[in-house]
Parts: structure tokens; C-alpha cells; sequence
């Protein structure tokens, strides 16, 4: 009885039934980063003996015809201490320095990374360290956030530090801790796999200075930067830098009260670049390439040539790079015809994240975005399906003889519970995030996403309109542009400031500790996966157990105020 009403469920629902059998290899590589990461350290010789063993194991296991659980535990087993080993290669920790002071010393940089400046004379970023003093050998290898003074002679026409610059440095390094708190900055270079800090010093040469394409991407981004501040930039400068944010990553150009408002009403993620704005622009190449009639193959290969050459123009932001490998997935899928799937499009791309650096798992940016995605497949368009499917006012009449006002609250009825199924997803997963990573609880979020989304989406593609004209110097058409999406974001930002008026749409809020937070977040995802596999019925029924266990993390696990 239960096998047919779930057929007949997921006949109903076309989210429902999707498989995504790697999540047997990522969740266990994912436990063993996390143990990694919270201090569990073994010898290698055990780890790797331990991984082959329980490879061996699952092997054996399955040749014998063992119960398919055993085979999945040694699976699963060896995997978690493959995960276990993978983060100690790629974070490798000096536990001396944990304890020695900071000292001066002079190193020999390549550059991964820079940030925006506010001060000319000033240059900071992310680099690996090439070349020490002998003394200092074992610091070879490692990642560093420095933030230095230029040489005298560059400061007045700021150099080009730009990926891929080697350059010799003076300054002083110290070890960052080993529990930054979540809504530090060095909880950010603790994700990005930082373990020193060098500042207080200067540049001393630039030893070899960036590739010709590393220069491109750079004049390119500035060409970009001028075309999308034509005709706004001087009277309008605060909504230029929105405008910049959102189509090139420079948040630098939001102000200190943008960034706050935007922050404290949980929209901060529609005005930096993320999956949603590398998701449009990729939509509209796609479509601007399908009007030259393109053989298919050479499309695809112009298309995703085009949006990489973008996504490294804005800095190939861990964010874009994820969302650009998203896309990249969908459209190969598309290119060979294969079924349309997301929840295994989305698990793909994690793990090749996951194998291209692992340590992007523990930033705020991956936690959000794979678990805000994740929640819209799992539980926001079920979700959206079940009420579209439970409120049907015109079913009884036949669709041939409706009248223009019914299809058209038809529609409304479908968009209005997609976009609000879409919403709850996402502010499951934002609520956890949001109070262990920046330390805010805003219950309005789920609303004015409702709203800021849209007129997000129509701003990018009149920015993104506004950066194809530059690109053909055709200056009136950037004005256009711009000055539309101007009127969106001006209104937007007049709106969301409105709403943050009232009262009790957000509060301070933190973990009581940062291990439960985590531990809250997981306990969702997995809850969601449960619940997907069971097709969101039997005891999991009207799709109660997320909200269960966001209430239950949040009456024992949050303080407010």
C-alpha cells in the first residue's frame, strides 16, 4: 500500500526520485575533512593503512555477497579516513609556531589572491609562500594573508599585484589561532586554509610580475568597472557601487551602512556575486549564442569558454567558481541529452569543489550556498508541488474553456506557492547560517527575498546589458542600461531600509557554542536528505521533521541579545 501511494507521489511530484549515489562518496569524505578539522590528528601510516584495509574490506565484502550494509560501511569507513588524510595535506599545521611570538622575517611570495584597498600606498591579499631564510625552511608551502606597505617607488601609481606576482617582502609574521570565532575575518582565512598572518612590513621587489593574461583580466575589469558607472557614478556613486558589487564582486564599494543593512536583513547574498548572478548571466550567453545558430558543440564550448573568461575577470571568487562548475554540470547534462537531474548535479559539483580544495567546506560561502541549494531541491519544490497540487480552484473546469482572468490567477497561484516553497527552503538553512556566521537572527528574510530577488534579477541582466555595450563602445546603450538598473536598485534598497523600520524583524543572536551550530546544520541536511528519500511521507508526512529540528537547535542551542 505505502510502495503505490509513494509510485503515485512521485508521478505527482517531479522533484521527488532523484538519485545522486556519490553522496556515498561525499558524505564520508566530508566527515573525515570535518574530524580534520576539529583537531583529530593520527599517524599517517594508520590513516593510510586504515583507508586500504576498510577498502579491501568493502571489496571482499561485496564480492561475498555480504548484506549490502556491510560493503557500505567499509566504504563509507575507508572514505572518511581518505577525507581524514586529504585535509592533512592540504592544511599542513606547524604546531610549533602555535606557541612561538611573532617574528620578522623575509619571504619570498606568490601571489593568489588580492583584495580591494582602500589606501594606496597599501596592498594585502592571499599568497603562498616560495622561498625563507634557511631557518626558516619549513615555512615553504604555506598560506599566508598579508596585508604590506608598497615600495615608495610604486605609490603613487598603485602596481598591478595581480594572481600569479611573485614578490620578496619584509615584515612580520604570526600564527593566526586555531579557533578563530565564526564571525571573525580570521574565521575566513581559517576557511581559506591560512595558517599565518604577515603585516607590518613592506614590499620589497616585485620579482616577476603577473602573465599577459592575468594584465587582461585586470584592464578588463576596469574597462567593466567604467561601463557600468556611465552616466550614474558621479550622483549616484552609493548605487554605482551596488551595481559593481553585484557584477564584479567589488563589495569594497559598498558603504559601511549598505553592508549593514543588507546583512541584518539576510540579503547580503543577492549583492555580491553569487550562484544566482553567475546562474543569469550564464542564461543570458546562452541565449544571446542560440540566436547565431551555433552547432551545438561549438556553442557549449563558447559559451562556458565565455563565462570562465568572466567569472576570472571579477577575481574567480571561490563563490563564482562554484556556481560556474554548477552551471558547467547542468550544461554538459543538457549537451548529451542526459535526464535532467539536480539533486546528482548538485553532489557532483561539491565533490569537485570538495577535491579541488577541500578547505572551501568550512567558509560561510560553500556552507550557504550548497546548503541553501540543497534545501530548495530537497524540500522547497516538493514543497511547492504539494501546495500547488492541494489548492487547484479551476480543476473541476476544463482547461480549454478558461477565461484570460483564470489563466492568469492560475499562473499567480503556481508562482505564488513556487517562490513561497522556494523561501521557506531557503530561510531554513539561512536561519542556522546566518546566527552561527554573523551572528544575526532575521525572521523578515524570508519575505524580502520574496521581493529583492526579482528586482535583483532584473538589475543583472541591465548590468550584465550594460557590459556587452561597453564591450562594442556603445556608450548610450551603457547609459540605458545603467540607469535601469539604477531605478530597480535605488527602489530596492529604499525598500528594504522601509521594512528594516519596523520593529522585531531582526535580532543578535549566537550559539552558545560554535561546535552547535554545526552540529545544527548537519542535523538539518541529513534530516532533508531522510526526508527526500522517504518522498517527504509516511512519518515524515506534511514535511515537519526540518522545522522540528530547527526549533528544537534553536530553543536549546541559541542565546539572543
Amino acid at each position: 500500500m505505502h510502495a503505490a501511494a509513494t509510485a503515485v507521489r512521485k508521478k505527482r511530484f517531479r522533484s521527488l526520485g532523484h538519485r545522486a549515489p556519490l553522496l556515498w562518496v561525499l558524505v564520508p569524505i566530508l566527515s573525515g575533512l570535518s574530524l580534520g578539522h576539529a583537531g583529530l590528528s593520527l599517524p599517517s601510516a594508520w590513516i593510510v593503512s586504515g583507508a586500504a584495509g576498510f577498502a579491501a574490506f568493502a571489496l571482499a565484502a561485496k564480492y561475498a555477497k555480504w548484506p549490502p550494509g556491510v560493503s557500505a560501511f567499509g566504504l563509507c569507513a575507508g572514505l572518511t579516513l581518505a577525507g581524514l588524510a586529504y585535509y592533512d595535506v592540504k592544511r599542513p599545521r606547524l604546531a610549533d609556531w602555535d606557541w612561538l611570538p611573532p617574528r620578522e622575517a623575509e619571504l619570498t611570495l606568490r601571489v593568489t589572491r588580492t583584495f580591494s584597498q582602500s589606501r594606496a600606498d597599501r596592498a594585502s591579499g592571499l599568497a603562498v609562500i616560495e622561498s625563507t631564510a634557511p631557518h626558516l625552511r619549513e615555512l615553504i608551502g604555506q598560506r599566508i594573508y598579508f596585508s604590506l606597505k608598497l615600495p615608495e617607488s610604486e605609490a603613487v601609481a598603485p602596481p598591478l599585484l595581480l594572481r600569479a606576482t611573485r614578490l620578496e617582502a619584509l615584515g612580520v609574521l604570526s600564527a593566526l589561532s586555531r579557533r578563530p570565532e565564526p564571525a571573525s575575518f580570521e574565521h575566513y582565512l581559517d576557511s581559506a586554509g591560512v595558517n599565518f598572518r604577515f603585516s607590518q612590513g613592506q614590499i620589497l621587489q616585485v620579482r616577476q610580475p603577473a602573465s599577459v593574461y592575468r594584465h587582461f583580466c585586470a584592464r578588463a575589469a576596469e574597462r567593466f568597472s567604467e561601463s557600468l558607472g556611465q552616466g550614474i557614478a558621479a550622483a549616484h556613486p552609493e548605487t554605482a557601487g551596488i551595481l559593481r558589487a553585484m557584477l564584479l564582486g567589488q563589495r569594497s564599494e559598498l558603504s559601511e551602512e549598505q553592508s549593514g543593512l543588507f546583512r541584518a536583513s539576510g540579503t547580503m547574498h543577492v549583492f555580491a556575486i553569487s550562484g544566482l548572478h553567475i546562474g543569469i548571466i550564464a542564461a543570458a550567453i546562452h541565449w544571446l549564442l542560440a540566436l547565431l545558430r551555433l552547432p551545438h558543440k561549438l556553442r557549449l564550448l563558447v559559451e562556458l569558454s565565455a563565462l570562465w573568461l568572466y567569472v576570472d575577470i571579477t577575481g574567480a571568487a571561490p563563490s563564482a567558481v562554484r556556481a560556474f562548475i554548477m552551471v558547467a554540470l547542468f550544461l554538459l547534462a543538457f549537451a548529451l541529452r542526459l535526464p535532467a537531474n539536480p539533486v546528482a548535479t548538485l553532489t557532483t559539483s561539491a565533490l569537485i569543489v570538495v577535491c579541488l580544495d577541500p578547505l572551501q567546506i568550512f567558509s560561510a560561502s560553500f556552507q550557504m550556498s550548497y546548503g541553501i541549494v540543497a534545501a530548495l531541491l530537497l524540500i522547497g519544490l516538493p514543497l511547492a508541488e504539494h501546495w500547488q497540487a492541494a489548492w487547484q480552484p479551476y480543476a473541476m473546469i476544463p482547461k480549454a474553456t478558461w477565461s484570460g482572468r483564470q489563466h492568469a490567477l492560475d499562473w499567480l497561484r503556481r508562482w505564488g506557492f513556487g517562490a513561497l516553497g522556494i523561501g521557506v527552503a531557503a530561510t531554513l538553512v539561512s536561519s542556522v547560517t546566518g546566527v552561527l556566521f554573523f551572528e544575526l537572527f532575521t525572521p523578515a528574510s524570508l519575505f524580502i527575498n520574496l521581493l529583492v530577488i526579482p528586482a535583483a534579477s532584473c538589475a543583472i541582466i541591465a548590468g550584465f546589458a550594460s557590459l556587452l555595450c561597453g564591450l562594442l563602445h556603445f556608450t548610450l546603450g551603457s547609459l540605458v542600461a545603467n540607469y535601469v538598473a539604477f531605478l530597480v536598485l535605488a527602489g530596492t534598497e529604499t525598500l528594504i531600509s522601509a521594512v528594516m523600520q519596523v520593529p522585531h524583524l531582526w535580532f543578535y543572536a549566537a550559539f552558545r557554542a560554535p561546535w552547535v551550530g554545526s552540529v545544527t546544520l548537519v542535523a538539518l541536511l541529513l534530516i532533508l536528505l531522510i526526508g527526500y528519500s522517504q518522498h517527504w511521507s509516511r512519518w515524515c508526512r506534511f514535511f515537519w521533521p526540518p522545522f522540528a529540528v530547527l526549533a528544537l537547535g534553536f530553543a536549546l542551542g541559541v542565546r539572543f541579545g
